[in-house]
């Protein structure tokens, strides 16, 4: 077992003894990582999503800026701008919190398009242009952004263009009894998350070690037969009859990555089947506009995408 894997299981490891209950939402937050994939983290306050970045930073040894948003923030605020210097009598660049390596951008859908569009050519092109000059951010650049499934009130929903830059949308809900049940004896031990002293957690990974494991998930092998599968999948998506909008190539080419990821993780250096569907959910559901008709009937994405993954015959 090559050791980057080993290394990745001991970062899932030392993740679950501080983020009790949400084993799926790590593992996923893994092969993101691996992918170098940009992450929506939605839930219900109180479920751990903040902490989630907050403890990853630590244990990667990143790099680490939180940007609070809210209707008043500016673009600038979150990628910098030339300030002027009257001592020196010339500009200064401030760089903004986007200069970074792990950017947890909370609460996301609380600060108007145009701030949100100021993370877009970051997150497509992993630069920034600031007065007519491009800046290319850190290798390892990589956006989480969180927000409430449940408050509409002065939130502004992320447009498609956007939506579709992020790799997958995590659903952070609410723990199992057993991991709550943890959670409230950690509690009553003193284990208190929110005066978490994360400088007392070991890192277990370096940035560099994130960038190996990168190029070994692309070296993976992929057959045709399913490469046909996966493109099978795509198309099921612009023909479903409740679906209005489907997966862009972009997306499938990130389902491509994320599936290999998800096999290396699991120690195999090719991909079946069962990789692909396995990130299907969390790849299409921030990404799929169902028909007013299907919403009307109660239906929602996750419902769908298992309707597909039940239509495309799998390949043997």
């Amino acid at each position: 077992m090559p050791d980057s894997i080993v290394q990745f299981q001991q970062l899932a490891r030392a993740l679950a003894t501080v983020v009790v209950g949400q084993t799926d939402v790590v593992q996923q937050l893994l092969v993101a990582l691996l992918c170098g994939g940009h992450v929506i983290l939605e839930g219900v306050p109180g479920t751990g999503k903040t902490l989630i970045v907050k403890v990853l930073a630590q244990l990667l040894q990143a790099d680490f800026r939180r940007v609070q948003l809210t209707p008043d923030i500016l673009p600038s605020d979150i990628v910098g701008t030339n300030i002027f210097d009257l001592n020196s009598r010339s500009f200064t660049l401030r760089r903004g919190p986007v200069f970074t390596e792990l950017l947890l951008a909370d609460e996301i859908n609380r600060t108007p398009p145009k701030t949100q569009s100021a993370l877009l050519e970051a997150m497509e092109e992993q630069q920034v242009t600031i007065d007519g000059e491009s800046l290319p951010l850190p290798d390892l650049f990589w956006v989480i952004a969180t927000q409430n499934s449940l408050e509409f009130e002065g939130t502004y929903p992320l447009p498609e263009a956007q939506l579709d830059r992020f790799l997958f949308k995590l659903v952070v809900g609410y723990p199992e009894a057993k991991a709550e049940r943890q959670m409230l004896h950690n509690a009553q031990t003193g284990q208190q998350t929110k005066r978490l002293d994360l400088t007392r957690l070991t890192p277990v990974m370096s940035v560099e070690t994130v960038l190996a494991g990168r190029q070994q998930v692309r070296q993976l092998a992929i057959t045709e037969a399913l490469l046909d599968y996966l493109q099978a999948l795509v198309l099921q998506t612009r023909q479903h009859p409740e679906i209005l909008l489907g997966a862009s190539p972009r997306a499938a080419v990130a389902w491509l990555q994320a599936s290999k990821a998800h096999a290396w993780l699991h120690q195999r250096d090719y991909v079946t089947p069962d990789d692909v569907k396995a990130i299907a959910p969390a790849l299409l559901r921030h990404r799929l506009i169902l028909r007013p008709e299907a919403q009307i009937d109660g239906l929602n994405p996750d419902d769908i995408i298992t309707s597909i993954l039940g239509q495309v015959p799998v390949p043997r």
